[in-house]
C-alpha cells in the first residue's frame, strides 16, 4: 500500500499565498506552515528517492539537509537584481553531481510551483571551459548526440530549453550541421508535470521515471565534462 503523498494542496496553497505576500513579515508569521507543508515533505522526498537515484548513478547526490543539500534555499539573492522580493515562490530540488559545487553543476532537478511544475536534467549556465567541452563533444560525436536527443523515450517527454547565442560561438563554423545546438548557453532538458501528479502518491515514481528517460542525455554531458556517471 502506498504511503500518503509528499506534497499536498496545502503545499500549493502556501506557495500561492507566498507569491501574493512576498515579504518577511508574512513569511515569519507563516514559518510553521512553510516547515510543515514545504520543507519537511521536500526533505523526506529527497531521503526516499536516494536509493533509486544511487542505483541510476551513484555520482548524483540526494542530500536531505536543511542548508547546503539538495533542497534549494527559499531565500532569493537580491543583491544584484532589480527584483527585491525576498523569497522564491517555488520548491527547487537539485540532485547535483558529486563534483559540482553549485547550481551550475550537472544535475537532475524537480521544480514545484503552482501551474509550473517540471522535471529537469542537464547543466544550467556552465562556465566557459565546461561549455567548450560540451560543444566540442557535440562536434566530435555528432551522430551520438543526435541519437541521444532523438531517443524516443527521451524525445517524447523532454524539450531542450534555456538561452542561446544569436550567432555562432567563436571558433565554430556558422554553417556547422549542429550549429543550433552549439549556440546553446544552457544544456537543460525539461518535461512538465501537472500539479495533480506532484500531489499524488505516485509523485516520486513519476519523477524518477523521468530521470531515467534522461539518462542517455546526462551520460553524454558527463562524458563531455570528464565526469563519472
Amino acid at each position: 500500500m502506498l504511503k500518503k503523498p509528499y506534497f499536498t494542496a496545502e503545499t500549493m496553497k502556501f506557495l500561492h499565498n507566498l507569491s501574493r505576500n512576498n515579504n518577511r513579515d508574512w513569511f515569519n508569521e507563516n514559518k510553521l506552515r512553510y516547515e510543515d507543508t514545504v520543507r519537511s515533505p521536500a526533505l523526506q522526498f529527497i531521503t526516499d528517492i536516494g536509493d533509486d537515484l544511487a542505483a541510476l548513478s551513484p555520482h548524483f547526490l540526494a542530500q536531505p539537509r536543511k542548508v547546503g543539500g539538495s533542497l534549494m534555499r527559499i531565500y532569493r539573492d537580491v543583491r544584484f537584481g532589480k527584483d527585491k522580493r525576498p523569497y522564491k515562490t517555488n520548491i527547487g530540488i537539485q540532485f547535483r553531481h558529486e563534483q559540482g559545487r553549485d547550481v551550475h553543476a550537472p544535475g537532475f532537478y524537480l521544480h514545484i510551483e503552482p501551474g509550473e511544475c517540471f522535471v529537469g536534467a542537464g547543466i544550467w549556465r556552465p562556465d566557459s571551459l565546461a561549455l567548450g567541452k560540451i560543444r566540442d563533444r557535440i562536434c566530435e560525436q555528432s551522430e551520438q548526440w543526435q541519437s541521444v536527443i532523438n531517443d524516443k523515450p527521451f524525445n517524447k517527454r523532454f524539450d531542450l530549453s534555456g538561452d542561446a547565442l544569436v550567432n555562432a560561438p567563436r571558433g565554430y563554423a556558422k554553417d556547422h550541421p549542429m550549429i543550433e545546438d552549439l549556440k546553446r548557453k544552457d544544456f537543460i532538458a525539461i518535461t512538465k508535470m501537472s500539479d495533480e501528479s506532484i500531489l499524488s502518491k505516485q509523485c516520486m515514481k513519476q519523477v524518477f521515471e523521468n530521470f531515467k528517460r534522461a539518462e542517455g542525455y546526462m551520460q553524454f554531458l558527463c562524458k563531455a565534462l570528464e565526469l563519472r556517471y
